[in-house]
Order: structure tokens, then C-alpha cells, then sequence
């Protein structure tokens, strides 16, 4: 090889250096439907996903009313979650309106899902995320994704998939310390509306609400005087607002039964980053200790 071949090999070997890295190299674009999945798909893809939430901390994932950013971001995504099981009534517009060709990926398959009646209909309930042992099945969907949609990242999401599960089962088992030293029959506080179903089943808590699955949902007056004389006949003794719904029925249904504040709980959406639910670890471990310490202050009064 002469001076000059040689020379130009060099320079060859330097430009390969300094070029952009690859296209793949990119971090995927992930367009989650609500904060409670983003952070979920955060943890799962880590360094090699950029999650957008289109819904905001705080915010209704029921009521949720998409603007033309959420459109554009939506069309750019290379993959888009949503939870299923009828919560975002409102992404297959958005989708249309975006021109996105895709198909979102529906983490909550797989999940044992309850119903209930709700206006002489039976309705799935979506709020499954919170039970720890469903998100288990939102981790395992969402590390199948991210692996079809970059191979080359694969086992950087199966370990991330493995850690967080890890934290997830650890979160259920504190969740059961705290509820298993409460008699069952104690177990009993008021909410905002029907999201905290799967709790309820995890850890034996009973739940009454004035409203159903959906926050869209008005409840009927009779049905609120019906639940009114429900909690008063079981002697339920606190209630929780939650974040993302108007706390003034449920201030009305506190005064006429003198049922007491116990605190704010995070359903279906994430606090901002200076909140007390900034990740979904942070939240369910919140929600946790917000009830069990309501259910079991009111127990102890109870058997004084």
C-alpha cells in the first residue's frame, strides 16, 4: 500500500469514528397512553425508550381530551401502549385523527380482569394496575414489545423486565404485612369512584364509591341516598379523595354520614415529580399506607 492509499485508510477510519451513531442506535419512541403505564414502560425500557405520556400528572385517563400535539407525537411514535379494557375510550379518535397506522399494544391482556353492573350493564373494570400481581403481566407485555420492536436491545429489557419485577413482588408483599394485621371485616373505606377494585381483591379491602368504573359516570341520587344508608348501617368511619376527580360529592356524602378525611389517594394517575406518587412504586406504596393506616385506626376505635 502506498503513502497515499494508506493515507486514505486513515482518514476512512476516522470518519467511521466521528459519524453519528446509527439510526437503530436511537432511542425508541414510545407513546403511553397515562402516567401510570409510562412510568411502567420506563422501567422496562430504560436508557433505549423515550416514553411520552399523553395524559398529564394529575390527570383523568377517562375524561382525557387529546389535543393536535398529542396527534403528532402519536403519528411519530415507532410503538404506543395503552391499558384496554375500554379506559381510553378516547385513543382510537386520536389515532384516527394522527393517521397512525399501528396497532397500540393492550398491556392488560393476559390479566384476570373482573366486571361489574353499571347502569343496567356489565362493564370490565381497567383499573387493574392496581394490584401489583396484574402489572406483572403489563411487564411481561411490555418486554415482548419493546424486544419485536428493537431486537437489538433485547436482553437490556429482559434484565430491566427481571429487576423491576423483583420490586413489584416486593411491593405486594409489604402491601400484605400492612392489610393482614387488620381484621377482614375492618377493611372498609369510602372513594371517589370504583378504581380500586383489585386492591380490594389483593388485600381484602372493601371499597364504596358513589361512582362507577368511569368518572364520566354521574351518579343517580337515589343511588347516592342508597349509599349514604349503606355506609351509616355498616359504620364505615373514613373516606379518601383522590387526585384526578372533584371532591365535592364526595364532601357531601362525608358531611351527611360524618365520615372523616383520610387523606388523598393516586388511583389512575401519577403526582408530578415533587408529589408523593411521582413513580408507580411510590403511588401504590402511598395508596397502601394512606388506607391501612385509616382501616386501622378505625378498628382500634371501633374496639375501645
Amino acid at each position: 500500500m502506498n503513502a497515499v492509499s494508506r493515507l486514505s485508510a486513515a482518514l476512512l477510519a476516522v470518519a467511521a469514528l466521528c459519524a453519528p451513531a446509527a439510526a437503530s442506535a436511537e432511542p425508541l419512541k414510545a407513546v403511553v397512553s397515562f402516567t401510570v403505564l409510562a412510568d411502567v414502560v420506563k422501567n422496562v425500557g430504560g436508557a433505549h425508550v423515550e416514553v411520552r405520556s399523553l395524559v398529564p400528572p394529575n390527570g383523568d385517563p377517562h375524561e382525557f381530551e387529546p389535543a393536535p400535539d398529542h396527534a403528532r407525537a402519536l403519528k411519530n411514535a415507532d410503538v404506543a401502549f395503552v391499558a384496554g379494557d375500554g379506559l381510553e375510550g378516547w385513543f382510537e379518535r386520536l389515532a384516527k385523527a394522527a393517521g397512525y397506522k399501528g396497532r397500540p399494544v393492550a398491556v392488560s391482556a393476559g390479566v384476570k380482569t373482573a366486571t361489574m353492573e353499571e347502569h343496567g350493564e356489565t362493564v370490565t373494570d381497567p383499573h387493574v394496575w392496581n394490584s401489583p400481581s396484574n402489572v406483572l403481566v403489563w411487564v411481561a407485555n411490555i418486554e415482548k414489545a419493546l424486544a419485536a420492536a428493537d431486537p437489538e436491545n433485547a436482553a437490556a429489557f429482559k434484565a430491566n423486565a427481571a429487576r423491576y419485577s423483583e420490586e413489584l413482588r416486593a411491593l405486594n408483599a409489604y402491601g400484605h404485612s400492612r392489610f393482614d394485621a387488620v381484621p377482614p371485616e375492618k377493611r372498609r373505606v369510602l372513594t371517589s369512584h370504583e378504581a380500586f377494585g383489585y386492591l380490594g381483591r389483593e388485600y381484602g379491602v372493601t371499597f364504596l364509591s358513589p361512582q362507577g368504573i368511569s368518572t364520566e359516570a354521574e351518579p343517580s341520587a337515589g343511588g347516592v341516598a342508597a349509599l349514604i344508608r349503606q355506609i351509616r348501617s355498616e359504620g364505615v368511619k373514613v373516606y379518601f379523595l383522590e387526585n384526578s376527580n372533584d371532591p365535592r360529592l364526595m364532601r357531601q356524602i362525608a358531611e351527611a354520614t360524618g365520615a372523616r378525611p383520610g387523606g388523598e389517594l393516586y388511583p389512575e394517575a401519577l403526582s408530578g415529580p415533587d408529589g408523593p406518587a411521582s413513580t408507580y412504586l411510590a403511588m401504590m406504596r402511598h395508596n397502601i399506607d394512606q388506607i391501612a393506616d385509616a382501616v386501622a385506626a378505625q378498628s382500634a376505635a371501633q374496639a375501645r
